[in-house]
């Protein structure tokens, strides 16, 4: 219940049609006595697709606790307008988009994922213009309002952040690492990450944890390692039955392969995308792709539960269940409020955290967060093969938000080339010739 001697706050959810809105919504309401509530929006310029789970949210929060005010909206002057907290999760052209960004260079043979590869490219060229706007009406509407954002991709949406809107109350956040540390909690015996301490450097979707210590300060991550080498994330004699799909299953054991290149640390699984593209595409199916298992499995399972709730008039026995990654926005949300000096894994501008490295680079460590923002921690000198790895990979996102300002071809183009990803400039031209006609009206007019 909520704490009556805490202030209460109102929070916007932008991207209010998204799936993962429900689960945000049960995260939320758990945690009213660490970050109590007073009012609850949901803001989407799709306002059908809002439609079909704003009902069953209002029966959720109604159930919960009736005192908060609940507003579903498609008017952005009333979702901004007196909010303390935006959690944004926009997805700039939904599910068909991102099923175009994964299947167009899987048919040139290149890796076709949402955040990784040239199909990440693309939705990082969509997604900037919808992430500045929204930063835009927050600071007009409620200007000390802190935006937890969390829209992918997460590191070329944070690279703009950064160059359009350099002062903006905006704290870049990736959900992956909370999953990679359930896996580590798991794999070492602990009922949760959160009683492990973690060191971490990298880019979002693109680092390695380089400590992994107990309660009484051990260093664990020579155990880490030493099961990854057998096992990847995955536990002795699980099968992909053991996971939702077997993607997820995959990632988990290839991590055996990734870890291999460098036994000191435990790396983010997604760097199997550009460590291994081959094996990616070799195992991808160019006609049913992440985006069509999310569209018939995920989106039909929360919308039908969300029209079963509104339907039945109550939330009892409901299926819906409370994410791994909105733990970690209530856990900022709390931090920024509460002054808690809670140390969370954030992408910031580098400015020497990471000794040996581009200082305007966004990268991801570990931050220490209270009421007037975050601090970074300092990481010291990396590795050669990480930091030409990240140094590579940046130079990509950095030239994606160069095309974005200067509407610029050749700047695409260059990005796409120089993806590792991509094997050649001839086969980065004909990808990014297809993306342009498929993101009519979503890009910039590249010239």
């Amino acid at each position: 219940m909520k704490d009556a001697g805490k202030k209460s706050f109102s929070v916007v959810i932008a991207g209010g049609g998204s799936t993962y809105t429900p689960e945000i919504i049960l995260m939320l309401l758990a945690n009213l006595d660490r970050l109590p509530l007073c009012c609850i929006k949901l803001y989407d310029n799709d306002g059908e697709r809002q439609g079909l789970l704003a009902p069953a949210v209002k029966i959720l929060i109604e159930e919960r606790d009736p005192s908060i005010e609940f507003v579903a909206t498609t008017d952005p002057e009333i979702a901004y307008t007196d909010v303390d907290f935006c959690l944004a999760h926009i997805r700039v052209g939904k599910l068909p988009m991102r099923e175009l960004d994964e299947k167009i260079p899987l048919k040139y043979g290149v890796v076709g994922q949402e955040t990784c590869g040239p199909g990440g490219l693309a939705y990082g060229l969509r997604s900037i213009p919808g992430v500045i706007e929204n930063i835009d009406y927050m600071e007009k509407y409620s200007p000390n309002c802190w935006m937890l954002n969390y829209s992918n991709p997460a590191a070329i949406v944070a690279e703009a952040c950064r160059r359009l809107r350099p002062n903006s109350r905006v704290i870049n956040i990736c959900d992956m690492p909370i999953g990679l540390e359930d896996s580590f909690a798991r794999i070492l015996g602990f009922q949760s990450r959160k009683q492990l301490d973690y060191r971490y450097f990298g880019l979002n979707h693109f680092g390695w944890y380089t400590s992994v210590k107990d309660p009484e300060g051990n260093e664990l991550l020579p155990k880490l390692v030493g099961h990854e080498l057998k096992y990847g994330n995955t536990m002795p004699g699980e099968s992909m039955d053991d996971y939702t799909d077997h993607t997820w299953y995959d990632t988990a054991l290839k991590v055996k392969d990734i870890v291999s290149l460098d036994p000191s640390m435990a790396p983010n699984s997604y760097l199997q995308y550009y460590l291994f593209p081959d094996d990616m595409v070799a195992h991808s199916d160019p006609h049913y792709t992440r985006a069509n298992m999310v569209m018939d499995g995920r989106e039909k399972r929360v919308f039908g539960e969300c029209a079963r709730i509104a339907e039945a008039g109550t939330a009892a026995g409901t299926t819906l269940k409370i994410g791994i990654h909105a733990e970690f926005i209530v856990d900022l949300a709390t931090a920024l409020a509460f002054n808690t000096h809670e140390r969370m894994l954030l992408i910031v501008p580098n400015n020497g955290a990471i000794e040996n490295f581009d200082p305007e680079a966004m990268v991801e460590i570990p931050c220490v967060v209270g009421k007037d923002g975050y601090e970074p921690l300092s990481i010291g000198k990396i590795p050669t093969f990480q930091k030409g790895l990240m140094y590579e990979q940046v130079c990509v996102e950095k030239l994606v938000a160069d095309a974005y300002e200067q509407h610029s071809y050749l700047k695409m183009l260059q990005a796409m080339t120089l993806s590792k990803t991509v094997p050649s400039a001839n086969v980065a031209k004909k990808i990014l010739d297809e993306l342009i006609v498929a993101n009519e009206g979503y890009w910039p007019e590249l010239h």
